[in-house]
C-alpha cells in the first residue's frame, strides 16, 4: 500500500488556515438595533429593528400579538400568517418597522401596560415580541435598544445604560438577543444602590405615593439572603412602581419586576410579594401545564423563609405564618391546575416546607431545601413533578416523602 508523505510546511499551513476559519466563524457577529419612538399622544411606539453586518439571519419568525402590533413593513421579504410575520433580510443590512400599541388593560379595568402624557410603563418583551432566528452556524448577534421620548423624560432599564436613551442588551445563551424585562419612561424618580453586588433600582413615576427608599432599605435587608439561595442572580434588577390605575399586585420580569404602590413589603399573613417576585426573577422557571403549583409555591416558601433568615420575622411568627398557610391551604383540593393562586398557593407552600424539613433531619442539617431551588433555577425553563423528586432526592440522599403521590394526592370534596 503507498502512502503519500505530506510536506510539514503544508500541513502547517492547512492546519493553521483550518482553525483561523473556525475562530472567524465562531466570532462572526451581526448588530441588532432596536429603536422605539413613543408618542404619549397617540399611545404607541413606532419600533424599528435594524440588522446590519457581512451575515445576517436567513429568517425570523415574529410571534405577534395582532391586539398591539400593527402596520408591518420592510424592504425585505415579508409573509404574514395569522399571527406570526416571516421575515427574510437581504443582504448586509435589512430593517422592519411596525406600530405597538402600549395600553394593555385587564378585565378587572386595571392595567399591566401603560401610557399617560407624563411616563410610560410596559414590557420591553411586549413591545419587541419573540423572535424565532434561523442563523448560519457560528454566528450570533450584538443588540442595542434606543428610545426617542419627550425631550423631558428619561429611561430605566435593567440593562447597561451606553447613554441617556441607548441601552445595550444582554441575553445569555441567545445568538439573537433582544429586549426583555419591565421599563419605565417619562418623569420619574428613582433610588439605587449595589446590594450584594447586584446593581438596584426602583424606579417610579413622580408625585405618585411611593416608598422608594422604603423598599431599597427592604432589598438591602433581604436581597443578599435571595443571594445566597440563587447565586446566578442577575447583575441588574429594575423594581417598577405605580399606583392606580395599574394592576394591584407583582409581576416578575427578566432581570425586573413590577409591584403596585399599595402592596405592603410584609403582608398580613408575613409573607412578601416583593421577595416572592424577586424569587421568580432569580429561578426563571415556570409550570408545564400542570407544576405551576411547584413554581409559587416555591416562591411563597421563600417569601416567608428569606424575612426569618434576616430577622424580619422571629422564629415564632414564621411558625405561626406556616400554620396559616397550612390551615388555608386545606381549601385547595389539587395541586395539579394550571394557574397556581390563593389557596393552592398556600398549600404548594407548606409542601415545600415540608420538603426542607425532611432534607434537613436526613443529612443533619448539611442540605436543605436551596440546593433544590438552585438546581431549578440552573435548569431553568419548564419544571415538572419528576425533577422536584430527583432533585429533592439528590439533596437527602433518599426519597422525599412530602413529594410522594399519597402526600400530594387530590383532596375531595
Amino acid at each position: 500500500m503507498y502512502f503519500q508523505r505530506l510536506n510539514p510546511a503544508l500541513l502547517c499551513l492547512t492546519l493553521f488556515l483550518t482553525l483561523a476559519s473556525s475562530v472567524t466563524l465562531a466570532a462572526e457577529r451581526f448588530d441588532v438595533r432596536y429603536l422605539a419612538q413613543i408618542n404619549p399622544e397617540k399611545g404607541i411606539a413606532d419600533v424599528r429593528i435594524q440588522l446590519e453586518g457581512d451575515l445576517l439571519p436567513k429568517k425570523l419568525v415574529l410571534h405577534l400579538d395582532e391586539d398591539r402590533h400593527s402596520q408591518l413593513e420592510s424592504s425585505d421579504p415579508l409573509e404574514m400568517k395569522g399571527d406570526k410575520a416571516i421575515w427574510r433580510p437581504n443582504g448586509k443590512k435589512a430593517s422592519l418597522s411596525y406600530q405597538f400599541k402600549i395600553n394593555e388593560q385587564k378585565s378587572s379595568g386595571r392595567y399591566d401596560s401603560r401610557i399617560t402624557k407624563d411616563w410610560a410603563i410596559l414590557r420591553s418583551d411586549k413591545l419587541i415580541p419573540p423572535i424565532s432566528a434561523t442563523l448560519p452556524a457560528g454566528l450570533s448577534s450584538r443588540a442595542y435598544f434606543r428610545l426617542e421620548m419627550p425631550e423631558e423624560w428619561s429611561a430605566a432599564l435593567p440593562y447597561e445604560e451606553v447613554s441617556g436613551d441607548r441601552f445595550r442588551i444582554k441575553d445569555p445563551g441567545r445568538r439573537f438577543k433582544r429586549p426583555k424585562g419591565w421599563m419605565i419612561l417619562g418623569e420619574i424618580g428613582s433610588r439605587q444602590d449595589i446590594i450584594a453586588g447586584i446593581s438596584s433600582r426602583v424606579a417610579a413615576p413622580l408625585g405618585d405615593n411611593i416608598r422608594r427608599q422604603d423598599t431599597l432599605a427592604f432589598l438591602n435587608w433581604n436581597l443578599p439572603h435571595v443571594v445566597e439561595v440563587f447565586p446566578e442572580f442577575p447583575e441588574r434588577l429594575l423594581v417598577v412602581m405605580a399606583d392606580d390605575p395599574m394592576w394591584r399586585g407583582g409581576l416578575s420580569g427578566t432581570r425586573s419586576l413590577f409591584m403596585h404602590a399599595d402592596r405592603p413589603l410584609i403582608s398580613g399573613n408575613r409573607t412578601s410579594s416583593l421577595i416572592h417576585e424577586l424569587v421568580h426573577v432569580a429561578t426563571g422557571i415556570r409550570g408545564d401545564g400542570k407544576s405551576d403549583w411547584i413554581v409559587e409555591g416555591l416562591a411563597e416558601f421563600y417569601a416567608l423563609e428569606i424575612l426569618r433568615r434576616s430577622g424580619g420575622i422571629s422564629e415564632d411568627r414564621y411558625k405561626e405564618a406556616l400554620d396559616g398557610l397550612e390551615h388555608w391551604g386545606r381549601e385547595s383540593k389539587s395541586l395539579f391546575k394550571k394557574r397556581s393562586s390563593g389557596a393552592t398557593t398556600a398549600r404548594a407552600a407548606t409542601v415545600m416546607a415540608a420538603v426542607d424539613r425532611e432534607i434537613r433531619e436526613a443529612t443533619d442539617n448539611q442540605a436543605s431545601i436551596d440546593q433544590v431551588a438552585r438546581g431549578l433555577a440552573e435548569e431553568r425553563g419548564k419544571v415538572t413533578l419528576a425533577q422536584l423528586r430527583r432533585l429533592a432526592e439528590k439533596a437527602a440522599g433518599r426519597p422525599v416523602q412530602a413529594l410522594s403521590e399519597k402526600s400530594l394526592a387530590d383532596r375531595g370534596e
